[in-house]
């Protein structure tokens, strides 16, 4: 067992920093092909200068994916998605307002967005970890709390 997890505390962080930024840049991905639809989408759902924001939530997407996967300013990209993930909970997965027939759906994509932001939450704690480009101020013991690199 001591073998498997130091393996996992190699290469458990970047294959962490993938899963969890697969799901922002394959979304960004799907906001381009399809951006007339979402910008209306997003438009009837009440947001303001939704064409504006649409572009906004690509570049989050995808730029930010792209560094968390890299383990670039990951703390700050993940603060991003954090705050990103939870706005977007709240406005467009309103299991308390759905109707019955959406309320499942609407409540099994609440949930995902809270354990995509416990990930979140992970990497702001704890950095990007091995295997990443940058330290963006990780801590050099566990739980440390001192700057500096690895």
């Amino acid at each position: 067992m001591n073998n498997l997890c130091n393996l996992i505390k190699q290469y458990g962080p970047p294959l962490a920093r993938i899963l969890l930024a697969q799901l922002f840049i394959v979304s960004g991905f799907g906001k381009i092909k399809a951006f007339g639809g979402t910008a209306a989408y997003m438009a009837s759902q009440g947001m303001p200068m939704a064409e504006v924001l649409l572009v906004l939530t690509i570049a989050l997407e995808l730029g930010g994916g792209i560094l968390l996967v890299l383990g670039w300013q990951a703390r700050w990209i993940a603060a991003a998605f954090f705050g990103f993930t939870l706005l977007s909970s709240v406005i467009f997965h309103a299991f308390w307002a759905a109707d019955t027939a959406n309320f499942t759906n609407q409540l099994n994509n609440f949930m995902k967005n809270l354990s995509i932001m416990g990930g979140m939450l992970y990497v702001m704690a704890y950095g990007a970890g091995p295997c990443s480009l940058g330290a963006d101020g990780c801590a050099t013991g566990a739980g440390s709390g001192e700057k500096g690199g690895k």
